[in-house]
Parts: C-alpha cells; structure tokens; sequence
C-alpha cells in the first residue's frame, strides 16, 4: 500500500508541506509580525482586565469601571501606570538578582509560545506573500509546553528568593499545580496528536477542515479547558496566590513593577492557553461550520483573522466567567482532581482513540470498530459506578466521623488537643468584666455586679 493511500500518511506529508511557507520572509516582514504580536498581547492584557471587573460587576448586580475614559476602556491603563508608579522595596536579605530576575522569568516564555499560533492564511502584506503566523516547528506543539513550564521558574524562584515563609509556601504551590496540570493538558494534546497526524500548529488547523476537534475529541477539549485554568493559577485554582490563606502567595513580598511583571506574565498567559485551545480544538482560523458556504472566500485573505478572532473571545469569556462563579477549592481538592481524575480519564480516553484510529487505518470493518467502542464504553460507565460507590462510601465515612467528633466535642470541650480558655478567664488588657463562675463566693458575684474592671494586673 503506498503512502498516498494511507490516510493518516497522506494528512501527516500534507500537514508537513506547510512549513515551506515558513522562513522565507524579509527581515521586516518577521519584525512587523513579532511587534503585532506584542502589541495585541499587551492590548489584551489591558482590554481582559477592563472585561474581568466589568462582567463580573454585572454578575454581581453592581457596575464595574465606568470613570476613566469612555465606558471605563482606560482603567486598566491607569491601573497600570499608577502600579509602576509605586515605590520599589526589596526586602532585606533576600537574594537580590534572582529576585529581580523571577518576574521578567515568568513574563518572557508566555510571548514566546503566541510565536507559533496560526492566525490566518496566507496573506498579501506589503507586497509579500507571507502566512498569518510568526514561525512554525515540527515540534511547534511542544514549544507551547515548554513554555508553559518554563514560566513557573519565576513563581517558584519568585517565591524563594523573597525569603518568607508565605512566599515560599506560594511558590512550592505553584511548582506543584503546574506539574498536575501540565500532564494533564500534555495528554489532552496527545489525542490531537493522533489525529492529526503532526505536531505543527499549521497543519493541526489545516486538519480540522472537516470537522472541529472539539467535537471529535470533546473529552479532551473539556479537560483541556480545565486544565488552563490550573495553568494560568486562575480561580478556582488560584491557591498558589489565595489571600485568604497565604496572604499573596509568592508575589507577597512584590510591590511596583516587579508585581505588574507577575501580573502581566497571568495574563498574557490567559491569552496564550486561549489561543492554543483555538487552534487544536476549535478550528484555528478556519470558517465556523456552514459560513463557508454562505460567505464565499471565508477562508481565505484577512477574513479568517476575524474568525479567530471571535473564538478567542470566547473561549477568553471563560476565565471570567469561571472566576465569577465558581468558589476557590481546597489545596487536596485541587491536587485529587489533578491526579485521579483528570489524568486517569486521559489515559483511558487516549488509549480508546489510538485504537480506533488504528483500527481506521488498516481499514477494518465497521462492526470491529463498533465492538471496540461500545467495549471502551462499557468498561468506561463501570469505573465510573465503581468510583462513584467509592465516592460515597467516602463520603458517608466522614459524616459519621464528623458527626462522632462533633457529640466527643460537645461533652468534652478539651477534645481534639484545641485550647479552650476557662470561661471564667478575664480578657486581659480590656475592660470586659470575667464571666463569675456558677460556684463562685458571694463576694466575688458582688464585685462584678458593681461593675469593677478586670484588667489581669
């Protein structure tokens, strides 16, 4: 059988003959390409702060900025400008160079990655027939990854260098989260990988002419997009910086513009998971389904940028809507999501595609991929009965161990090692008179009712 009549052979070659279009370019095509992306990174940084305060104020019935410049579209900017603006502390005795250097760490590699992200086609820009994209590898999928995990080096070297315990604790979250998630995200990729049939960005899109990864792979897209939750240390998943329990996490002892480095690198982040899940799983710069039949040359010249463009929106959308609704998780909640759920599930789910995908290409019948299905099916609903009995047998076990603690504590309540104050104990330093107690002398009960202070001396 020659390769021509291979499919996945034929999609692999067609997918690598796309990055003949790459390194071809003028120097000054390849600078206004690198500038453009930039500048719609930061403009996004500025344009997603304004929407997260915006929508989530109309979430909670309330206005968000509506003061600086119309509709409140400059907030963010001077938001910006009044954070760099700030005084520049360092604390003594931390390590001064790396912790200058972490947040510029975690900044950095987010930009790097948007450098392979499709946008469009190929267009005419200046005279120059050049794609609608920065550059593009053979392994372009991976330099996404990579990055990612390139970024968490400055929180965690942001964190130890800063020489306090809550920083310290922020960081190690960090570096913990990223791990889970980023296996996770790295076997969400893999489906794709399969179907594909490349690793590079452009030929991923070009596959999805037919149909939208999202729907044949919708597992892996759903887990995807809780996993780039967890990679940008966005709610619920912000333990890595929760106030409520390690004040800021590893930006605590930041304040400036090293504070609006960590918070740029978040947000160009946010952008950046955005934009690769358009481009696996939701088409890239192709046509929405069915608009290529109504708007002729959908696809082609500067239009499908706007096509990516909305996507991008929506899936951007998301974070906020994710933040405004849902409440922050527990630091073992997050992490048994991470290892028993999500990961589990992918391996199963990757395993299920590579057969079947096998299956496709040395052409067996319908029916032996049918059975294969329904028995991945099948053994896919009983591990899920089996983990949900185990669930609430889980469950059940720790209501009536609360509800032990609770009747051990109500007659004892020293129980559990918790220092519990007399209640006859005087609040020192204050003016609130001490509780008699019920036995008390006459004369003591005497001397609380004439309104005497006990002030401990």
């Amino acid at each position: 059988m020659t390769p021509a009549l291979v499919p996945g052979v034929a999609t692999t070659l067609a997918s690598e003959e796309t990055l003949s279009a790459f390194g071809q370019d003028p120097w000054w095509i390849t600078t206004i390409k690198a500038l453009a992306i930039f500048v719609f990174l930061m403009l996004c940084v500025l344009m997603m702060i304004m929407a997260d305060r915006k929508v989530m104020g109309r979430m909670q019935q309330r206005h968000g900025p509506n003061r600086m410049g119309p509709f409140g579209l400059l907030q963010s900017l001077f938001d910006g400008i009044k954070l760099s603006l700030k005084e520049d502390l360092i604390p003594r005795g931390v390590d001064r160079f790396v912790y200058i250097a972490a947040p510029m760490i975690a900044a950095v590699p987010a930009f790097i990655a948007f450098s392979v992200i499709p946008i469009g086609p190929e267009v005419n820009m200046f005279g120059v027939i050049t794609p609608l994209q920065l550059t593009d590898l053979p392994i372009a999928a991976l330099v996404v990854l990579a990055t990612a995990a390139l970024g968490v080096y400055g929180f965690v070297l942001g964190g130890w260098a800063s020489q306090s315990p809550y920083a310290l604790l922020g960081g190690l979250r960090a570096s913990a989260q990223v791990i889970s998630y980023e296996i996770a995200m790295g076997l969400s990729f893999v489906a794709v990988f399969i179907m594909s049939g490349t690793l590079t960005t452009s030929g991923i899109v070009e596959s999805q002419r037919g149909l939208w990864f999202a729907v044949l792979l919708l597992p892996s897209f759903l887990i995807y997009l809780v996993t780039m939750i967890g990679e940008t240390n966005r709610l619920p998943f912000d333990l890595a910086e929760g106030e409520g329990e390690i004040v800021g996490g590893f930006m605590t002892e930041y304040g400036s513009m090293k504070f609006t480095m960590f918070f740029l690198a978040e947000y160009v982040n946010m952008c950046t998971v955005a934009a690769v899940s358009v481009t696996l799983f939701l088409g890239g710069w192709l046509a929405p389904p069915g608009i290529a039949t109504l708007i002729p040359g959908a696809n082609e010249g500067w239009l499908p940028a706007l096509w990516w463009l909305l996507k991008f929106v929506c899936v951007m959308f998301l974070f906020i809507w994710a933040r405004g609704s849902l409440p922050r998780v527990r630091y073992d909640q997050l992490m048994q999501l991470g290892w028993k759920v999500l990961i589990p599930v992918q391996l199963v789910w990757i395993t299920a595609v590579a057969v079947v995908r096998m299956l496709v290409l040395e052409e067996a019948s319908p029916a032996v991929i049918a059975l294969v299905v329904a028995a991945f099916t099948v053994a896919t609903v009983a591990a899920f009965y089996a983990w949900l009995r185990q669930a609430r047998r889980e469950r059940a076990a720790a209501a009536r161990e609360r509800a032990e603690n609770a009747r051990r504590a109500h007659k004892d309540p020293a129980f559990g090692g918790f220092p519990v104050p007399p209640s006859t104990a005087p609040h020192y330093g204050s003016s609130v008179l001490a509780e008699p107690p019920r036995t008390a002398p006459a004369a003591a009960a005497d001397r609380n009712q004439k309104g005497e202070e006990v002030t401990g001396a």
